[in-house]
């Protein structure tokens, strides 16, 4: 969608005009309270989609406020890439999801394996595997499974669960880590 048709601007473009002001701009906080210790005064989730071909690299959220435009980007890029549905993901596994990837110091963006799953989608998956829990939070988008080529399974969990803002899966075997925002355990090895 075009903002102004003479400069040729898009609103994706602007967002990304603005997010990179802000960058340069906004200072950056690794001391910040809570769970999100590690997440700053910005932030900012990077992702790629083996299934889809798509990338995100995005500051969603500035100085206390979410921004609504970039969410919804965030929303549909972690959509159920299999039936195409678009929930709003639960922002503290985003916030989980971003805090852990700045504890771990990488340029690299996840690799997003599984973000928001329909009940059609987590039936099929669970007839496959005995891995896939039936009330499983990815159906409530609160849930990411998540891999980094640069950090191990094992790097990639205790960032994840330094935060203690959810739950966090290692599957070694598959290598990919799962993040959540539930109740906040650990399992998988």
């Amino acid at each position: 969608m075009a903002l102004n048709s003479t400069t040729g601007m898009t609103r994706r473009g602007l967002l990304g005009a603005f997010a990179a002001a802000a960058l340069t701009s906004a200072p950056t906080f690794a001391n910040a309270a809570g769970f999100l210790r590690g997440a700053g005064d910005i932030r900012r989730i990077k992702m790629y989609s083996g299934r889809t071909g798509e990338r995100i690299d995005m500051i969603y959220w500035i100085e206390g406020e979410y921004i609504a435009d970039a969410v919804k980007e965030v929303n549909y890029f972690m959509r159920d890439w299999r039936t195409n549905d678009v929930v709003k993901m639960d922002l503290r596994t985003v916030d989980i999801m971003a805090a852990a990837h700045n504890l771990l110091d990488v340029n690299e963006p996840y690799m997003l394996l599984s973000g928001y799953r329909s009940p059609k989608t987590n039936a099929m998956l669970r007839s496959r595997s005995g891995g896939v829990a039936k009330n499983s939070l990815h159906m409530r988008g609160q849930a990411a499974d998540l891999r980094l080529s640069s950090r191990s399974v094992g790097q990639m969990a205790k960032a994840a669960a330094v935060c203690r803002g959810g739950g966090v899966g290692r599957y070694s075997g598959s290598n990919f880590v799962h993040m959540d925002c539930g109740t906040v355990r650990t399992w998988g090895g």
